[in-house]
């Protein structure tokens, strides 16, 4: 084989070579930023599954309350105080009472 053809041959070769690397090259990057935001988006269901059950649990718990006790709730969560040693009193700043709670969903 001739020297000159071959090193032709050679520099063919070498330039399908950098087009085929480029082409992996960006496919690697598409393939990347898929992965990324797979994963994101992965993330993104498995807080709305946790929040949604978080929900559903709330409104069992809500459904479970007696008639009584979802008034008082429902004045603990409009910022009264429904503990024996506040009973009406506002709630500074919506700040959580361990009275108030015990009271409405104590058993």
């Amino acid at each position: 084989m001739d020297k000159m053809k071959l090193y032709d041959e050679l520099l063919i070769v070498e330039k399908h070579l950098g087009s085929m690397l480029a082409q992996i090259k960006d496919m690697k990057d598409v393939v990347d930023s898929l992965v990324e935001e797979n994963l994101n988006l992965e993330l993104e269901n498995q807080h709305l599954r946790d929040k949604l059950a978080k929900q559903e649990q709330a409104e069992d718990d809500k459904q479970e309350l007696s008639k009584s006790r979802l008034n008082l709730e429902k004045l603990y969560e409009q910022g009264f105080h429904v503990c024996r040693d506040f009973y009406g009193s506002r709630r500074e700043n919506q700040e959580e009472c361990v009275f108030c709670s015990s009271m409405i969903y104590g058993k």
